[in-house]
């Protein structure tokens, strides 16, 4: 499947699941906690610097978003889970909401589990693992902000995160990891 990155733009904007495509596309969902940098990587990727907004507060993103890649493929940003400083009712319909997503028919679906590679994983990524294995749902760690780390750290924190799975370390400042994710979206689209 050749992609068009010049065709891409902001499909559909979700907040509830009725606004879901019904369609037969194949979706890379990026998923983590809030702040991780879902929108950088998204942005890294497509080569752009604002397409997915990109926000310094965490919980920015309340609603599903579905970006539309040529036509032919979506990327979809899910509310970010943890330190959101929202009303408890405000993160429950946000869980709720991601919840609907993840257990929504699809096909052809790749999850980018992002995990902030100087922080490491928390409770809530865990948890969000532990779901990933069980639905055997694919899926691949992205170890963001893998620059903030000296070499010494890097090493061990990527030893620690490859016990969980699949890791690719990933920097949106540097461009590191940038050709691997695209490379992992290849195969998963079966182009290799």
């Amino acid at each position: 499947m050749k992609l068009n990155l010049q065709n891409v733009g902001l499909g559909i904007t979700a907040g509830l699941p009725v606004q879901f495509p019904h369609d037969t596309r194949p979706q890379i969902v990026f998923s983590g906690r809030s702040n991780v940098g879902k929108s950088s990587l998204i942005n890294t990727l497509l080569g752009r610097k604002s397409l997915a907004r990109v926000s310094s507060a965490p919980g920015k993103t309340i609603t599903v978003n579905f970006y539309d890649i040529d036509k032919k493929l979506w990327f979809v940003d899910i509310p970010g889970y943890g330190y959101a400083k929202r009303a408890p009712q405000d993160k429950k319909r946000w869980s709720e909401l991601t919840d609907r997503f993840l257990r929504s028919d699809c096909e052809h679906r790749l999850i980018l589990q992002l995990i902030d590679m100087k922080v490491g994983p928390t409770e809530d990524d865990y948890m969000m693992l532990e779901w990933l294995e069980a639905s055997e749902v694919p899926y691949c760690i992205v170890a963001t902000k893998c620059d903030k780390l000296n070499k010494t750290d890097f090493s061990h924190n990527r030893i620690e995160l490859e016990k969980l799975g699949r890791v690719i370390p990933f920097s949106s400042l540097k461009g590191i990891g940038r050709d691997e994710v695209w490379g992992l979206i290849h195969d998963f689209l079966g182009e290799r």
